[in-house]
């Protein structure tokens, strides 16, 4: 017996309907889908739009991963930047271009005014600490607290004043005023603005490293630091109206326990003797923020708060202080960031706390 297959038979019109609809609904998928990635590429736009509005694209206001730069990506850059501080001062110190006691002189000559530096002596060890001193100092006060907008240092001095001004008037809007100024700042700290700045800085002690650059593993210190610099200044951090500064202790300064982190121990310290800061390893920052606001509708004084502490050797952990205890300096404090505010601020607090 034969097998018959049975089939399922449409008319012509049937199928040639099918198909249409078929067609017709592929037709406006497809019209979809064109019309979500023009929307997705509008939103893209939008979004850089406002990024650019706020100071930089989102790539450049977010770290590494997509975060934004906050307290403790800050942490970490600067521990990056000490390193490389630290790198620099010991190959100096290790194959010095003078001797031990002419650099150190140098650098006394350079960060304190008025002091006889003729009678000073120093060890390798000293010698090492203060090198990253003067860093620290040139860091300070030549980049952080200085906005590097331009190739022009008066230019650069004016802005920060503008800077100045309009913080103090409303915090807010310097903060807005300085994330869109620095999207248009300078990509990098050429070189001969770096040496602009260590020149006018330390002139002394670059005149004893015959001008050199200073680098750390082929990387320039100056360069690094500016790109810090302007991490901190164009960040969007979560308060609006932030605002980072560096400070750096005196030298013979009290070891204020919440403005410094000693990297060694202090023996003196731990029997309850007085110990003076001997050196400053890395500068602090201090986040500047609008007060609270008072009843009358008006805000109090600005808030200061030490996002990282500045890393000190004391005296004794150093060898001692090659300059006269009769002539040790009372280093003028840094006008633009206030020290003696902050300090007064920060005398009291828990014990000093250890880097091992």
């Amino acid at each position: 017996m034969a097998y018959q297959q049975t089939q399922d038979v449409v008319s012509g019109d049937q199928y040639r309907y099918a198909l249409t609809n078929f067609r017709i609904a592929h037709e406006k998928v497809e019209e979809q889908r064109v019309q979500l990635e023009q929307q997705e590429r509008q939103v893209a736009q939008l979004r850089e739009r406002i990024a650019l509005l706020e100071g930089g694209t989102i790539t450049q206001r977010q770290g590494r991963g997509g975060n934004t730069v906050d307290d403790f990506s800050i942490k970490n850059a600067a521990s990056q930047l000490d390193k490389l501080i630290n790198r620099w001062a010991a190959d100096i110190v290790r194959t010095p271009p003078t001797t031990h006691t002419e650099l150190c002189q140098a650098i006394l000559a350079d960060i304190i005014s008025g002091i006889d530096v003729a009678s000073v002596q120093a060890t390798s060890m000293q010698t090492q600490c203060y090198l990253r001193h003067a860093m620290a100092e040139t860091i300070s006060e030549g980049i952080i607290n200085c906005l590097i907008i331009t190739n022009s240092s008066d230019a650069n001095v004016q802005l920060t004043r503008i800077h100045e001004h309009i913080f103090a008037r409303d915090p807010t809007v310097a903060c807005v005023w300085r994330r869109q100024t620095f999207s248009a700042a300078v990509d990098s700290c050429t070189p001969e603005m770096s040496l602009s700045i260590l020149f006018e800085q330390i002139p002394e002690l670059m005149g004893q490293l015959n001008g050199a650059l200073p680098m750390s593993g082929g990387i320039s210190i100056l360069e690094s630091a500016y790109e810090f610099s302007r991490m901190l200044h164009g960040s969007n951090t979560n308060s609006g109206d932030a605002f980072y500064r560096a400070f750096v202790p005196e030298l013979g300064s009290t070891l204020y326990p919440r403005q410094i982190e000693l990297v060694k121990r202090c023996l003196k310290s731990e029997r309850g003797e007085l110990d003076r800061v001997g050196a400053t390893i890395f500068p602090g920052l201090v986040k500047v923020t609008r007060g609270p606001p008072l009843p009358s509708g008006e805000h109090s004084d600005n808030v200061q708060n030490v996002v990282r502490r500045a890393q000190v050797i004391c005296e004794c952990a150093m060898g001692g202080s090659p300059i006269p205890h009769t002539q040790h300096p009372k280093m003028p404090t840094t006008g633009a960031l206030g020290l003696d505010d902050i300090n007064a601020a920060l005398r009291d607090g828990p014990p000093v706390q250890y880097q091992y």
